[in-house]
């Protein structure tokens, strides 16, 4: 169900499945603000259209509402996450593309425009002796930013290194313009970031989840294009106490995140905060300050007594992985339904895979394998592909499972019997749930919980789909059935998208690192 905009007063609670839902309601949010507007987002590109018919009335792209909405008086106070430019030069470059498109917004909005923007780097910072083990992969990193910027024209040239600051401190420009590493001090290293995605309008409505804003995130219910261009996510939008908590995060998780101000307590609003450790020389992480997302997730995984529903980009978690499968001894009547990507996009769609994205597959391997040697038959892990068959390029290998696209899932969603439900921007991995900063909602509105079940579980099934595919009780065996049938089918006539999870090809793609914290990846 697409969700339009419409007059008159806001709905108390949207569930937005896809960017097809939720960008036309960011857009009516920005549009019906009356204020101010305070948000965070990891990836906020200005270049991204417009879709609602109330957008285009006054914009072709973001970049035009947001100089609508500054220009109607409105404050726009906005933190894009900044990225560590050696280890990641392109999101850093993005981000402040972003900023200047923002500052040059504020500009055309005219004198006495309310716009706040900040390129909001995490503050923690790796110690001496991991940046001095890493020193090999860093110079590594150097010197391959330094032969992509000097492949580029001279003019081209300019316009990067004006665009990445971070790292042109990390280079020598030599004769003709052109770069090479600076060999010395050792960089710092910024192995955490802010990954929210939230929005507070007005200091009353609430918009979060997993969803940032550019083309590369649109995608339709149909999930009908190419493998590498789907991306399923799920965003709420809501009325209440949680946005008057959010109000509050957004004001204070930079000093929070410096060290400057403890966090104040919530009840709604999930978190994970981390800060700079102290006399740090041997961690290369951050000091991990609150896990509420985390803590969220064992407290109602522990309370679950028929069924849990974990819909994630990754379960790569052992903690949690290992607490699961306690609960399983605990409850023997307890089900777990997995929905996962059938690979992630670092390795369905890369030419090249990295060490970091097999230590990835290496973690959510032996996860999963402790949930099917606790779990047994009462565990399912699904894997979603579209309904027709790949036509190779980057439709091959683990981008096309069981002969068809797969649907690329971003969306962090758990459900936990019929009382609670998580919706937040927190994967199911140790850096979601302890380094990164991350925003979520806990839902006990037992309305609000079946609704959430409705639209997101349902959005994999078959039209009209039976109600034993929500039961508590036979919903595991109903998909577990699906997924064998549809397995045994030709991709254009199955029915819904669910396919079994493939956990061998996972492994056949891991790789261990022993040397590294399971929070980098």
């Amino acid at each position: 169900m697409k969700t339009e905009s419409r007059c008159g007063a806001r709905p108390d609670f949207e569930v937005l499945l896809t960017a097809d839902e939720a960008y036309p309601v960011l857009e009516r949010e920005f549009l019906q603000a009356q204020s101010e507007i305070w948000a965070s987002f990891r990836v906020f590109d200005l270049t991204t259209r417009v879709r609602s018919v109330e957008a285009r009335q006054v914009a072709e792209t973001w970049f035009d509402l947001i100089i609508h909405t500054l220009s109607r008086g409105v404050a726009l106070n906005i933190v894009i996450s900044d990225f560590d430019p050696i280890a990641r030069p392109a999101l850093h470059r993005g981000t402040w593309r972003s900023v200047r498109r923002l500052i040059a917004a504020g500009e055309l909005a005219g004198k006495g425009h309310r716009l706040n923007v900040v390129a909001g780097m995490h503050p923690a910072r790796s110690g001496l002796v991991p940046r001095v083990l890493l020193w090999p992969m860093i110079l590594y990193r150097q010197f391959k930013a330094a032969r992509w910027l000097n492949r580029r024209p001279k003019a081209e040239r300019r316009t990067a290194i004006a665009e990445m600051p971070g790292l042109a401190s990390r280079l020598v420009r030599m004769a003709g313009g052109r770069f090479r590493p600076k060999f010395w001090p050792l960089p710092c290293l910024y192995p955490a970031t802010h990954h929210q995605k939230i929005a507070v309008f007005d200091r009353k409505q609430l918009y979060l989840g997993g969803l940032d804003l550019d083309e590369r995130r649109f995608d339709t219910a149909r999930h009908d294009r190419s493998a590498d261009e789907t991306w399923h996510d799920v965003q709420l939008n809501l009325t209440g106490h949680a946005a008057t908590e959010a109000q509050s995060h957004l004001e204070s998780f930079l000093d929070v995140t410096a060290g400057r101000k403890e966090p104040v307590r919530q009840r709604r609003l999930l978190r994970t905060l981390s800060r700079p450790r102290g006399n740090n020389f041997l961690h290369l992480g951050p000091e991990p300050l609150l896990q509420e997302i985390a803590m969220a997730h064992e407290h109602l995984a522990k309370r679950a007594q028929k069924f849990i529903y974990l819909e994630s980009q990754y379960l790569r978690d052992l903690h949690f992985a290992r607490h699961l499968a306690r609960q399983a001894e605990a409850s023997p009547g307890l089900t777990l339904l997995v929905v996962l990507p059938a690979a992630p996009d670092d390795i369905a769609f890369e030419r090249q895979v990295g060490l970091d994205a097999r230590f990835g597959e290496y973690l959510q391997a032996r996860a999963l394998r402790i949930l099917v040697k606790s779990y047994g038959s009462r565990l399912f892990v699904a894997g979603m592909a579209q309904r027709r068959r790949a036509n190779g390029g980057n439709e091959k290998g683990r981008a096309s499972p069981e002969g068809a696209p797969l649907i690329y899932i971003h969306s962090k969603v758990s459900l936990f019997d019929e009382t609670a439900a998580i919706v937040s921007s927190a994967n199911l991995n140790g850096r979601s749930l302890r380094w990164d900063t991350e925003a979520g909602l806990l839902v006990t509105d037992r309305s609000r919980v079946l609704m959430l079940r409705r639209r997101v579980m349902g959005h994999w099934l078959p039209e009209k789909a039976h109600d034993r595919y929500f039961d508590p009780d036979t919903a595991l065996s109903a998909w577990r059935t699906l997924a064998l049938d549809n397995l045994r089918k030709d991709p254009a006539h199955r029915r819904g998208f669910v396919l079994p999870y493939d956990i061998n090809a996972a492994e056949r793609d891991a790789r261990n690192l022993p040397v590294l914290p399971e929070e980098t990846v």
